[in-house]
C-alpha cells in the first residue's frame, strides 16, 4: 500500500509539472526588468540635474522598487496558496479577512506599545494574520458550502467585522489616523532603513516552493491526501503559517495592497492550470508586472502628487473579480 501511495505521489507530481522555460516566460522577464528600469526612473525628484541625484536615487528609488518586487510578489504568491488550499480561486488575503486580522494586529501593537519598532509591528500583524486565518478555516469546516461563492463571502464577512473593531478600537484610542494610513497602501514613504524586513520574503517563497508538490495535493480534498501520503491538517498549518508571515510583513511595512493575490493566480491559472510548482514563478512575475505598472501609473497620473496603489488595485481587483463570477456563472 505504501509502494502504491509513493508511486501514485510520484505520477501526480510529474505529470503535473510543466516547461518553465519557454517564449511568453522570458519575455514575462524581460516585461518585468523595463517596468523596474521605468519605476527607477520614474519620479518628482529630478535626479540627473541635482547634486545630490544619485544618493536620493539609492535612497528612494532603489529601495521602493525592491519594495514593490517583493511586496507584490509576496501577496500574489499568498493568494494562490490559499485557493490551492481553500480549492477556491475567489479567495485570497483580502476576501478571507487575513488583511484585516493584520490591520487589528498593527492597531493593537501601536495601542500596547507607544512608538513601536517596525519589527515589533510586523510580529503583531504576522501573529493576528495567522489566528485570524485559521479562525476561517475553522469557519469552512463547520458550514456545509453549497457554492464556491459561500467561502469569498463568509471571509469579507469575517473581515468585515474585524476591520468594524478595528475601527472602533481606533476611534477609543484615538487612533484612526494610524488606520487610515494603513489602507491607502502607498509605497511613497519607502526608503532605506524601512523596507529590509521584506526580504524576507524571499525564503517564505522559497519554501513555499519547496512544499509545493504538498500544497498541490491538499488542493484535491483531504481524503486525495491521505490517500497519498500527505498529512492533511499539518501541511495546511504550514500554509497557513507562510501567508501569515507574508501578509504581515507586507502589512507593516506598505500597507494594504487589495485584490493582487485574486487577480493574479487566477490569470496564470488559466492560461497554465493549477500546478503550484510549475506557476509559482508565473505567479511572482507576473504580481511584480502588476504592482510596477500600478505604482508608475499611480505616481505619474496626478504628476508631481501621487495616487495611492491601492486604488487603482482596487479598482482593477473588483473588475476582475466581476468576471471571474461572471465566468463561473456561465460555466454552471
Amino acid at each position: 500500500m505504501n509502494n502504491l501511495q509513493k508511486n501514485s505521489k510520484s505520477n501526480f507530481q510529474s505529470s503535473s509539472h510543466e516547461k518553465l522555460w519557454t517564449k511568453p516566460f522570458i519575455a514575462l522577464i524581460i516585461g518585468v526588468i523595463l517596468l523596474m528600469i521605468l519605476s527607477l526612473l520614474t519620479g518628482a525628484y529630478d535626479i540627473f540635474n541635482q547634486p545630490d541625484g544619485l544618493q536620493m536615487f539609492f535612497i528612494t528609488r532603489v529601495p521602493r522598487t525592491a519594495a514593490l518586487m517583493l511586496s507584490s510578489s509576496a501577496m500574489a504568491v499568498a493568494g494562490l496558496v490559499m485557493q490551492m488550499m481553500t480549492q477556491n480561486r475567489f479567495v485570497e488575503p483580502t476576501t478571507t479577512g487575513t488583511v484585516e486580522w493584520a490591520g487589528l494586529g498593527l492597531l493593537v501593537v501601536y495601542i500596547l506599545i507607544p512608538g513601536p519598532t517596525l519589527l515589533q509591528r510586523m510580529a503583531g500583524a504576522i501573529l493576528f494574520s495567522f489566528v485570524g486565518t485559521m479562525i476561517f478555516f475553522a469557519l469552512l469546516q463547520r458550514i456545509k458550502l453549497k457554492s464556491s461563492l459561500i467561502v469569498p463571502i463568509i471571509g469579507i464577512m469575517l473581515g468585515s467585522v474585524v476591520s468594524a473593531f478595528s475601527t472602533f478600537m481606533g476611534l477609543l484610542f484615538e487612533m484612526t489616523q494610524t488606520i487610515e494610513i494603513w489602507f491607502q497602501g502607498s509605497f511613497a514613504s519607502v526608503q532605506v532603513g524601512r523596507y529590509e524586513y521584506l526580504w524576507f520574503i524571499v525564503i517564505t517563497t522559497i519554501i513555499i516552493y519547496w512544499f509545493a508538490d504538498k500544497l498541490t495535493i491538499i488542493s484535491l480534498g483531504k481524503d486525495v491526501s491521505t490517500n497519498l501520503g500527505v498529512n492533511y491538517n499539518r501541511v495546511l498549518l504550514i500554509g497557513t503559517a507562510l501567508v501569515s508571515f507574508s501578509v504581515g510583513i507586507v502589512a507593516a511595512v506598505i500597507g494594504n495592497l487589495p485584490f493582487l493575490g485574486l487577480i493574479v493566480p487566477n490569470v496564470v491559472s488559466m492560461i497554465r492550470g493549477d500546478d503550484l510548482r510549475s506557476n509559482l514563478p508565473w505567479v511572482a512575475l507576473l504580481g511584480m508586472a502588476t504592482i510596477l505598472s500600478t505604482d508608475i501609473i499611480a505616481r505619474t497620473i496626478i504628476a508631481p502628487f501621487e495616487v495611492p496603489v491601492s486604488l487603482i488595485l482596487g479598482t482593477l481587483g473588483a473588475l476582475v473579480f466581476a468576471i471571474i463570477l461572471l465566468r463561473s456563472r456561465r460555466r454552471a
